[in-house]
């Protein structure tokens, strides 16, 4: 059995009403999961009482810890491997997505029944697709479950679809065909499966009203836009001198979409930039490389990094922040990191579809790899172009991405989902 701290009746800050919320993750949210992290952290800074439950492994603790240092509640559930093969396998022969049933193991179901039968819950928030099947079918064994609200995070089969169709992994365009149609169906059913749903980009949300319009789902659960933040506390100008001519693109280099990416600035920008500017330095920054990345070590000119504890100080040398993806979906938080940090920015177009960002002005804008090589050429020529992007793009973020403002959008959501159930 999962042990639950007891949560605390009186609010610990803000003002208001104080709710009650079971936080359901599929994984630790952590500073590399940065927003449910946030977004948990936020809620208990404005003085929510929080519950999470999610799998953790043995190197998850000092997250964990983290958290509990915030003032969530944690109760982790140990999962083995063969626990989301076997969820796996059950899923094959019906309709559930795989990403749904991803962590779907009666452990997980177990826990989080537990939760919601131990104590009173105001609302449950559930994390992702990969969570949503785990707390439908733990809230279906207890009597009168609280709301469930999804934060939905992206249209994964949005995702899928850009990936069938351009991904350079025969690997990843299969995983996304396997799973498409029956995410498609999934996703279309979120409005009448959950009290609310959150979504990161009108893009995204565009998506899932398009699913269901299409699947002919009733109107139901609204759809919310809670875009993604930044910690500009945390990424801010360091004002030290950056590097002459030095690229840096970021990410988890085991999300498919940015082994991508990285593979398309080494194999199709670089060679562009070098013919002009050999000196050039590369930096690829971000866990879990995989050996088709780590071979562009031998060339002097590429640093790949693996999981670095920091990426601040990779941000404050680099002369430009690069991210072109070649698909992807909703708020890109590498762009929001080096807007935040003072970094210039080339991105691609997909990389901005989600934010407000002025091409030109805020950020550079590039289409394919001639016209990223070339706006980055441009910017390495000008030093006062760069300064001037720098301020423009840290006073958009400061402007328009706190992680406050998308917390208080969350609030709204929680609002709403709780008059739906009254």
């Amino acid at each position: 059995m999962t042990a639950i701290a007891t949560l605390p009746t009186e609010p610990r800050a803000g003002s208001g009403a104080t709710l009650r919320v079971l936080f359901v993750a599929p994984y630790v949210p952590s500073p590399i999961r940065v927003r449910p992290f946030q977004l948990l952290r936020q809620l208990l800074c404005r003085g929510h009482a929080v519950t999470l439950v999610c799998p953790a492994a043995a190197a998850d603790g000092p997250a964990l810890d983290e958290l509990r240092r915030l003032g969530a509640a944690v109760a982790p559930v140990r999962l083995r491997r063969t626990d989301t093969l076997g969820a796996y396998l059950r899923a094959l022969p019906g309709q559930l997505p795989l990403q749904a049933a991803h962590c779907l193991s009666p452990a997980f179901t177990r826990a989080v029944r537990e939760a919601l039968a131990g104590q009173p819950f105001d609302l449950v928030h559930i994390e992702h697709l990969r969570a949503a099947e785990i707390a439908r079918a733990a809230a279906a064994g207890v009597s009168s479950p609280p709301p469930l609200v999804l934060d939905a995070v992206d249209s994964i089969s949005l995702l899928f679809e850009r990936a069938i169709r351009r991904s350079p992994s025969r690997t990843t365009r299969a995983m996304a065909l396997l799973d498409l149609a029956r995410t498609r169906r999934y996703e279309a059913a979120y409005v009448r499966r959950f009290a609310h749903i959150a979504i990161t980009s009108p893009e995204d949300r565009w998506a899932l009203e398009t699913l269901r319009e299409h699947y002919e789902q009733p109107c139901g659960a609204e759809i919310s836009v809670v875009p993604n933040g930044v910690d500009l506390d945390y990424f801010r100008p360091t004002g030290e001198a950056r590097e002459p001519a030095t690229l840096l693109f970021s990410g988890k280099m085991s999300y498919h979409a940015n082994h991508a990416a990285a593979l398309f600035l080494l194999r199709a920008i670089m060679p562009r930039v070098w013919s002009s500017r050999p000196e050039t330095r590369v930096v690829i920054a971000g866990a879990q490389p995989a050996p088709g990345l780590l071979a562009y070590r031998r060339d002097p000119r590429v640093e790949i990094t693996g999981l670095v504890a920091d990426l601040r100080p990779y941000l404050a040398r680099a002369s430009v922040a690069a991210a072109p993806l070649c698909y992807g979906v909703g708020v890109q938080n590498k762009v929001l990191e080096a807007l935040a940090m003072a970094a210039p920015v080339v991105a691609a177009r997909q990389a901005t579809v989600a934010l407000g960002a002025r091409p030109g002005a805020e950020l550079l804008v590039a289409e394919d790899a001639e016209g990223f090589a070339q706006q980055i050429l441009a910017l390495l020529a000008d030093p006062q172009r760069r300064e001037a992007l720098a301020r423009a793009g840290r006073a958009y973020v400061e402007r328009h991405h706190s992680w406050s403002a998308s917390a208080l959008a969350l609030e709204r959501c929680y609002a709403a989902a709780l008059a739906r159930g009254a």
